[in-house]
């Protein structure tokens, strides 16, 4: 069992340590469900032969970004999350990482769990029964501590084996452009001028209307950030895009809104939002509308199920996950001309950009093998011809 850290001194030396070896294992448990901020509840590290389990509500875990910014690798398994937390409680984040759900993406495997890789690479299970548990109860039963430390006690032995096998298949740049990106990601701190982006409701909205509703959007999320509530028990997302359409005066009115219910808007919020409404009212407000990718033609959708299909069997193939490789988006930017599209970038684009443009330039063609597989092949440019009149008679 690892043990585990509850003194600022205790804490000290295994970041000394730990921050000496090439790679150590990293990850958290935390709660969000009634905040908008994460409630770290452990933090769990392995390296060399050593094991920690870190109690946040005893110790400020500050101190680990020593041992973030150290020269080792921090290795997680699908890190968005955990970088989210440990920028919060640490300010920064690693220097370098490994995520080993990215790396086993890019020999087949499809966004696999933890439990899986353990089962696969390792032929031991991973016990799952804790895992919906409440990490912030104290003290914790030993089986739960035990679940937590399985999270990162093999990790490093997994990465070895991911590693090895993207080496021996040169995928490693690949992996590591990734991961890179990912790491890049999770700079972005959430930013509440932008929070308008990731609601559906207001992106469909043009003019005056989107421009006040980006406006209740940045008011939501501030909102919830300073009362650490979640955004959407504030207001919800089609509740921000009507408040800015109907743009209420009473209380009354606000909550006669569809989407709003007596649950939203507590504690004052609705009198506080309705003095933001009176502020914004008749304001003069710019908005930069998001960059949208040019609608496709519909006579290309065709070209994009095509393409999806063979992109889907080239990754089988090649044992990639096809969505690591593209997706239908991204299939369907290149397609349409967009050249900040994902599959003209990196790795992706040595390995399918080419294809699609000669594809689309008239030069290739997809059609199907002896075996009824979907194959690239040189154009010959001799049309089959077909007596439509003939099928009628």
């Amino acid at each position: 069992m690892a043990s585990v850290v509850t003194s600022r001194r205790e804490l000290a030396a295994i970041v000394r340590d730990a921050a000496a070896a090439d790679a150590f294992a990293i990850d958290t448990e935390f709660h969000r469900e009634h905040t908008y901020h994460p409630r770290l509840a452990l933090v769990q590290l392995a390296w060399h032969d050593q094991r920690a389990i870190i109690d946040p509500l005893a110790v400020p875990v500050a101190q680990l970004a020593d041992l973030l910014q150290s020269d080792g690798t921090a290795v997680l398994h699908a890190a968005d999350q955990d970088l989210e937390v440990l920028l919060k409680e640490c300010n920064v984040l690693p220097r370098q990482i490994f995520d080993t759900q990215i790396g086993a993406r890019f020999i087949g495997y499809v966004s696999p769990s933890l439990a899986t890789l353990h089962e696969r690479l390792l032929g031991v299970g991973l016990a799952k029964e804790a895992r919906m548990s409440d990490w912030l109860q104290r003290p914790l039963p030993e089986h739960m501590l035990a679940y937590a430390a399985a999270d990162v006690d093999r990790l490093l032995e997994i990465s070895d084996i991911l590693c090895k096998e993207l080496d021996a298949r040169g995928r490693r740049s690949w992996a590591d452009a990734e991961c890179a990106l990912l790491l890049e990601r999770a700079r972005t701190v959430r930013n509440a001028e932008t929070a308008w982006l990731r609601i559906k409701e207001v992106r469909r909205l043009e003019g005056r209307p989107r421009a006040l509703a980006q406006q209740v959007a940045r008011w939501r999320e501030q909102h919830a950030s300073q009362r650490d509530q979640p955004v959407r028990r504030i207001l919800p997302d089609l509740g921000v895009a009507a408040v800015a359409q109907r743009m209420p005066k009473t209380i009354a009115q606000l909550r006669g809104i569809r989407g709003i219910e007596p649950r939203h808007l507590r504690k004052g919020a609705d009198r506080d939002l309705l003095e933001f409404l009176d502020e914004i009212r008749d304001a003069d407000l710019g908005f930069a509308p998001p960059e949208k990718t040019p609608k496709l033609d519909p006579s290309l959708k065709p070209a994009v199920n095509l393409i999806t299909a063979w992109v889907a069997q080239l990754a089988a193939d090649a044992e990639l996950d096809p969505a690591l490789l593209a997706t239908r988006g991204d299939i369907e930017a290149l397609v349409g001309g967009d050249h900040g599209s994902r599959a003209l970038r990196g790795w992706r684009a040595d390995i399918i950009s080419g294809p699609i443009r000669r594809l689309l330039d008239g030069s290739a063609a997809i059609a199907f093998d002896a075996q009824g597989r979907l194959a690239l092949e040189e154009r010959s440019g001799r049309p089959l011809p077909i007596d439509l009149l003939k099928g009628g008679r």
